[in-house]
This record gives structure tokens, C-alpha cells and sequence, in this order.
């Protein structure tokens, strides 16, 4: 009877059960779930890395740079891996993101702006999913976490830079406030 709850219930009332459950229940159901959902991701290889292209529209002198639907679906997957306790899988992902970014020009307050202030929180979010993920022993390779976030620092530094020549607003301030004293 599980099975047909789960095939017939909609989005919105699954989550509200899964929630509800995870609540009420011990400390080790939620272990046990995200367990089961860092399995999953890496059986469905949602940890690979994405082609980038497209994810921002360029714009033109007349119209400033914009985020697309491809990053729209881009950050959902980012936020179920750190979600899920893979938060290095997110942070190479979220590096090729921000280094996307360089050679563009957007405006103040726009919907690029607005996004980048997400791209920004979901950094954030996925150092400390890193960090949980140290102290829980599931990172196999320290030399392979210590070069994302390499890659992740570089990313913040050479948008910093870009920005700076178009005198634009930094989107990644928390990102390179993080990185900062972040050592793996």
C-alpha cells in the first residue's frame, strides 16, 4: 500500500509526509535518508559535471546579461547534492557556475543580480555541507576536495577581478569571505 501512496500522492503531499516524518522521528531516520539520497545521486551520476554553456544569456550592448532556464534547473541539482550531505559534488558544480560569469555585464537590481545573490547563498550553503562532510568521514580523497576548492577560490578571485574592470557590484561576497580562512 506504501508503494501506491508514493506512485499517486502529488509533489507538494509527498513533502509535507517526508517532512513530517523526518521531524517526528529520531535523529538516525534523517542520517538514513540523506543517506539514501547521496546513493541515489551517485547511481544516477548527478554528481558528473554539467556542460555549462548557456546558462547565462550574454546579452548585447544594449541588454545587459541574464540567467536562463538551463541554470534555473542547474542550481535545483546543486542544492539536492548539498542537500544530501555531497557538498564537494556541488561546490565543482557551483565553481563552473561562477566562472561562467566572467566577461559578462549585468545591471543592478536586475533578475542577474538577483540570481547571483543565490549562486552566492548556495556557496555558502554547500562549505558548510563540505565541511559536515569531512567531519563525517565520507570524503574518500583529500587532495580531490582540497583542489575543489582551489578551483571554487580561483573562480571567486577572477570574477572579483572581472567585476572590478566594469566596475560592477561583486555578486560573491560571502563565497570569498568564506574561502578566505577555509582550509581543508
Amino acid at each position: 500500500m506504501v508503494d501506491t501512496l508514493i506512485a499517486n500522492a502529488n509533489l507538494e503531499d509527498l513533502r509535507a509526509i517526508v517532512r513530517g516524518m523526518l521531524a517526528t522521528s529520531p535523529p538516525s531516520v534523517a542520517q538514513a535518508f540523506t543517506s539514501a539520497a547521496r546513493q541515489r545521486l551517485v547511481r544516477v551520476n548527478a554528481t558528473a559535471i554539467p556542460d555549462t554553456a548557456g546558462i547565462f544569456d550574454a546579452g548585447s550592448d544594449e541588454q545587459p546579461a541574464a540567467p536562463t532556464g538551463k541554470l534555473h534547473d542547474l542550481l535545483v541539482r546543486t542544492r539536492t547534492l548539498y542537500g544530501s550531505g555531497l557538498g564537494f559534488a556541488s561546490l565543482k558544480i557551483l565553481a563552473r557556475i561562477v566562472s561562467a560569469t566572467l566577461g559578462l555585464r549585468w545591471e543592478e537590481e536586475s533578475a542577474m543580480e538577483d540570481t547571483l545573490a543565490e549562486v552566492d547563498a548556495d556557496i555558502s550553503q554547500a562549505i558548510q555541507s563540505s565541511k559536515e562532510e569531512i567531519d563525517g568521514g565520507r570524503v574518500a580523497e583529500i587532495q580531490e576536495a582540497r583542489d575543489i576548492v582551489h578551483e571554487l577560490r580561483s573562480a571567486v578571485n577572477e570574477s572579483q577581478m572581472d567585476v572590478k574592470k566594469w566596475d560592477g557590484v561583486f555578486p560573491f561576497e560571502r563565497a570569498a569571505a568564506s574561502l578566505e580562512y577555509w582550509r581543508v
